[in-house]
């Protein structure tokens, strides 16, 4: 039988994004993996919000163990070229919408419904800055499949899962005044891709540490893909990107995290990490609409 992924995953065009995660704080995990199950979309109108929920390792073998698969873990910290740290929680919910009324809104309406078995552990709002750009102006996501073609990256395929996707969390502080204190070109260097069209550099121009040059990753002449759904976040004070990413292979995150923090064993890391860092690092899974109505 047929497995059909969270819609949120793949609904496009959303402005305002928010991110909460919760901690199981009652005896009985399957009331929390009813009360998540219980979430339902608003309306979809005008001002209609998505929804995606996901489960840490633990709770979701807890829940459903013939619907987890055998690669589901949690997010383990490591030291690269700077500390990635974990931040693992037991529930993360995703709402994003036409705007930040509205999400904030269906935020306290998911926060109360959970309350009575989970306590709220992190929450952040997020937002699409200009054309899909990221902070430092440089367009973001430009890798992505096409969304018709994301499934086939983001969503596992068969057996135990199936139609559920991995989805990695983790947010970034950027130092925007020491990125942008770079000339152009090096900005460009850094990233690897033009600024204002974003077209990728020349092989020899493109430095080795260059962000791109990092996690484009190929073996046996395909690229290893996955589906990004990043938006910015922050206040004058701090800011920089919340980064998602939905994947039906939790290994391909960990190559190119390696690759990123100099841990790949080629003694190199990426450009970009100098200018940025991560503050929070969790894994989830995202089950499919199957999987979570049979927990109600």
């Amino acid at each position: 039988m047929s497995r059909t992924p969270q819609p949120g995953i793949f609904a496009l065009g959303s402005p305002s994004h928010y991110h909460l995660e919760f901690d199981c704080h009652s005896d009985d995990p399957a009331a929390l993996g009813e009360a998540v199950a219980a979430l339902r979309e608003p309306a979809v109108t005008a001002g209609g919000v998505n929804l995606v929920v996901a489960f840490g390792s633990a709770l979701w073998r807890q829940l459903a163990p013939d619907d987890a698969p055998a690669t589901l873990r949690d997010f383990i910290p490591f030291e690269g070229t700077r500390a990635v740290p974990a931040t693992q929680h037991d529930v993360y919910v995703w709402a994003h919408g036409s705007s930040y009324s509205f999400t904030f809104d269906t935020a306290r309406a998911v926060s109360a419904a959970l309350a009575p078995v989970a306590t709220l552990a992190a929450e952040q709002p997020s937002f699409v800055y200009q054309d899909s750009r990221d902070l430092t102006g440089f367009i973001d996501g430009t890798e992505n499949p096409p969304v018709h073609e994301a499934p086939a990256v983001a969503v596992v395929p068969e057996g135990p899962g199936a139609g559920g996707s991995f989805v990695f969390l983790q947010r970034w502080v950027h130092d925007l005044r020491a990125f942008h204190a770079q000339t152009l070109e090096e900005q460009e260097q850094t990233i690897g891709r033009t600024k204002f069209d974003s077209v990728e550099l020349d092989d020899d121009v493109k430095p080795p540490t260059a962000h791109i040059a990092r996690v484009v990753i190929e073996e046996d002449g395909q690229e290893l893909e996955i589906f990004r759904r990043s938006t910015a976040y922050g206040t004058v004070r701090e800011h920089g990107l919340q980064f998602i990413a939905f994947t039906k292979d939790l290994t391909i995150v960990d190559k190119m995290l390696a690759r990123m923090f100099g841990t790949a064993g080629d003694g190199l890391h990426d450009h970009l990490t100098d200018f940025t860092r991560p503050v929070t690092g969790a894994y989830y899974f995202a089950p499919s609409i199957e999987a979570l109505t049979a927990l109600c």
